[in-house]
C-alpha cells in the first residue's frame, strides 16, 4: 500500500520545472480535490525534490514510467513511496480524475460532487495503463455541453464539449451533420442547374430547401463540392472532423444514374461513398490531419461494395430502432437489419462512427424503457470496431425529467469502458444524489423495464406515450413509488426537490394519455401541469419547438409544437 496522506502530514504534487498546460492544471486540480478531501494544504514542487510524491506528466520519466501512446491514454504507477500519474494531453488529467474516484470521489453531475472528508489516503499496489474503448466519445445532455469541465471529468471528447486546451481540448468537427445543404444548395443553383438535386420517383428534381438531396452521380457537383469542403477547412483550420453528409430527409435520388451505380454496389450508400471518396482523396494532401465524415443513415444505412478510404470515417444511425430491447436481442426487423448492417460496415474496413438515439425526441419526459439496452448496445458496438460514439439524449438546455442526469452519468462511464459495472453505478448514484430516496428511484426504473418487456412493448426514438407500458394502471404504480421517494427525503430539501422534479414525468405521462383518449387537452391541467414544469426551470418538453409553442399544439388539438409547422426544424435551436 502507498500512503498518500495520514492526518495533517504534507502531501507533495510533483511536476517538471516547465510542465505542458494540461501537467499544470492537472497537478493544480488534484492539489485543489486533496485539499478539500484532507482540509490540509498540499504542496507543489518539481524535480529537485526527491522524497515521496504524486508525480503528474513527463516527470515521470525519473520513476521509468514512460507515457502511454494516445491522446486519452493514461497510466497509473506506484514506485515506492511515490505514485506516477502520465498520459496524452487529455490522458493525464483522466488519470488524475481516476486517482480521485479510486480515493472516494465521484462526479455525478456539473453540481452534485462527492468529495469525502478523510483522516488518511491510501492506495494499493498500482501499474495500470488504460485507454477508452471509443477514441470518439460524445453525447448531447445539457449539462455536458454548457459545463466543459464537467465534460472533462467525464471523460467526453466530442464537438458538443468545448473544453479548451489548456484541459487537453475536444475533437471538432466542421458542419458537424447534414451538410448538402452547405455544399450545394438550391437557393443557389436550384434554378440555373436543377439537375445537380436529386430526383424523386415521379422524375421530379426537388428543389425545396430542407427536403432535397444532391444528384451525387452528376460530374458536375463534385468540382463545386471539393472547392466548398476546401474552403470551409481553410476558414476552420481547428477541424478534425468535417461531415459530408445527406440532408435530412428521405430522398433518395432515382436519376437512372444513380439507380446505376447503387444497384451495382449493392446499396444506395454506393453513390455517397464514391462521392465522400472522391473529395478526401482530392483534399488529403492539402489536409492530411483531416477525416472526411458521412451518415449511413435512412437510405444510405446499408453498406455498398465499394469500401470508404482510409480518411473516410461512417456514422451509421439506429434511428429506426426498438430501444426497449438490446439490438441484437430484438425480434423487430429495424434492429435485426441494423445489427446486419454494422456488421458489414465493419466487414468494409470503415472508420466506423455510431449515432444513436436514448430518449423519446418528441414527448421527452416519457420514461423511456432503455435502461438495460445501454451497456449490450455499447458492448455490440465494441465488438465490431466503431471507434467514435454520439449518443443523442434528451438536448434541452435546461435538462429534462426522465432521470437524464443518471442515463448521461451511465452513458459516460460506459463510453470509455463499455464493460463498467453498471448496477454499481446506478446505485452509486441514486443513492447519493436522490439520497434514502435512491432505492425507490431504482425500484421504479426496474418496474418501468419489467412492465414494457411483460407487456411486449417496442419503443421507438419519437414514439407517441401510448405503449402499454404507460396505460394508467402502471403509471399508478410507478406514481407509488415517487410518493415513497418523496417521503423518506420529506426533511431533505435538494434531493426532495430533485426526487419531485423527476416524478413530473408521471404527471407527464397522465395528461398526456388524457388528451390522446379524449382528442383535446384538460385546460386547468394543461395550465398547471405547465406551471409545475417551468417552476422547476425547465425549458423544452419536445426536441423541435420550445414549451410555449408545444403548448399552443395542444390549445389546438395537437399533441406536439412541430405539428404546427411545415419541416421539424423551423424553430430552430432553443435559445435560453
Amino acid at each position: 500500500m502507498t500512503r498518500i496522506f495520514h492526518n495533517g502530514e504534507t502531501i507533495r504534487i510533483k511536476t517538471a520545472v516547465a510542465p505542458s498546460p494540461q501537467e499544470k492544471f492537472a497537478a493544480e486540480e488534484l492539489c485543489a480535490y486533496l485539499e478539500r478531501m484532507t482540509s490540509t494544504a498540499v504542496e507543489q514542487c518539481d524535480e529537485s525534490y526527491e522524497g515521496p510524491v504524486i508525480a503528474i506528466g513527463g516527470v515521470c520519466g525519473e520513476y521509468g514510467v514512460p507515457v502511454p501512446e494516445g491522446d486519452d491514454a493514461f497510466t497509473l504507477k506506484t514506485v515506492g513511496e511515490s505514485l506516477c500519474i502520465t498520459g496524452g494531453k487529455r490522458g493525464v488529467i483522466y488519470g488524475m480524475y481516476e486517482l480521485l474516484e479510486r480515493l472516494g470521489c465521484r462526479f455525478f453531475t456539473a453540481t452534485c460532487e462527492k468529495v469525502p472528508f478523510v483522516e488518511e489516503l491510501t492506495i494499493g499496489d498500482l501499474d495500470e495503463t488504460q485507454r477508452p474503448d471509443f477514441i470518439y466519445r460524445e453525447h448531447a445532455y445539457y449539462e455536458h455541453r454548457q459545463y466543459s469541465r464537467f465534460a472533462l471529468k467525464s471523460r467526453l471528447n466530442g464537438a458538443n464539449h468545448p473544453i479548451k486546451d489548456e484541459w487537453g481540448g475536444h475533437i471538432r468537427y466542421s458542419w458537424f451533420v447534414h451538410s448538402f445543404q452547405n455544399i450545394i444548395s438550391p437557393e443557389e443553383y436550384g434554378e440555373s442547374h436543377p439537375e445537380y438535386f436529386a430526383m424523386d420517383e415521379n422524375g421530379e428534381r426537388v428543389l425545396t430547401r430542407d427536403k432535397n438531396q444532391l444528384c451525387l452521380s452528376n460530374p458536375e457537383i463534385l468540382p463545386i463540392a471539393i472547392e466548398a469542403v476546401r474552403r470551409n477547412l481553410l476558414e476552420h483550420p481547428e477541424a478534425e472532423i468535417i461531415s459530408i453528409s445527406q440532408n435530412d430527409w428521405r430522398l433518395d435520388c432515382q436519376c437512372p444514374e444513380c439507380r446505376r451505380i447503387n444497384e451495382a454496389d449493392g446499396a444506395s450508400s454506393g453513390t455517397l461513398i464514391r462521392f465522400v471518396n472522391a473529395i478526401a482523396e482530392a483534399l488529403e494532401r492539402e489536409f492530411p490531419h483531416v477525416t472526411f465524415d458521412t451518415l449511413a443513415y435512412q437510405y444510405t444505412r446499408s453498406a455498398p461494395t465499394v469500401r470508404p478510404r482510409h480518411n473516410v470515417a461512417v456514422r451509421l444511425c439506429s434511428i429506426e430502432c426498438c430501444f426497449a430491447h438490446p439490438f441484437e436481442d430484438c425480434c423487430r426487423d429495424s434492429n435485426t437489419t441494423f445489427v446486419r448492417d454494422l456488421r458489414d460496415w465493419h466487414k468494409t474496413g470503415a472508420q466506423l462512427y455510431i449515432w444513436d438515439y436514448v430518449t423519446c425526441f418528441n414527448y421527452y419526459p416519457t420514461p423511456h424503457p432503455n435502461w438495460r439496452s445501454l451497456q449490450p448496445n455499447m458492448r455490440l458496438f465494441r465488438e465490431n470496431g466503431v471507434k467514435g460514439i454520439f449518443e443523442q439524449g434528451c438536448c434541452a438546455q435546461r435538462g429534462s425529467t426522465d432521470l437524464n442526469e443518471l442515463r448521461a452519468y451511465v452513458l459516460t462511464k460506459l463510453m470509455w469502458n463499455a464493460d463498467a459495472d453498471v448496477d454499481k453505478l446506478v446505485e452509486e448514484f441514486t443513492d447519493y444524489y436522490y439520497g434514502a430516496a435512491g432505492k425507490y428511484i431504482r425500484e421504479y426504473i426496474n418496474l418501468v423495464c419489467d412492465t414494457a418487456v411483460k407487456e411486449g412493448d417496442h419503443t421507438g426514438f419519437n414514439d407517441k406515450p401510448l405503449h402499454k407500458y404507460l396505460e394508467k394502471e402502471h403509471l399508478t404504480q410507478y406514481d407509488g413509488l415517487f410518493i415513497k421517494a418523496i417521503d423518506a427525503v420529506s426533511e431533505d430539501t435538494i434531493r426532495r426537490y430533485r426526487v419531485e422534479k423527476a416524478r413530473l414525468s408521471i404527471r407527464y405521462m397522465r395528461f398526456y394519455r388524457d388528451f390522446f383518449e379524449n382528442g383535446e387537452a384538460d385546460r386547468r391541467e394543461l395550465h398547471d401541469l405547465f406551471d409545475e414544469w417551468e417552476s422547476f426551470g425547465l425549458g423544452r418538453m419536445e426536441e423541435d419547438a420550445d414549451r410555449t409553442t408545444t403548448r399552443k399544439a395542444l390549445l389546438r388539438g395537437k399533441p406536439i409544437g412541430i405539428n404546427l409547422y411545415w419541416h421539424w426544424t423551423f424553430e430552430g435551436p432553443e435559445i435560453l
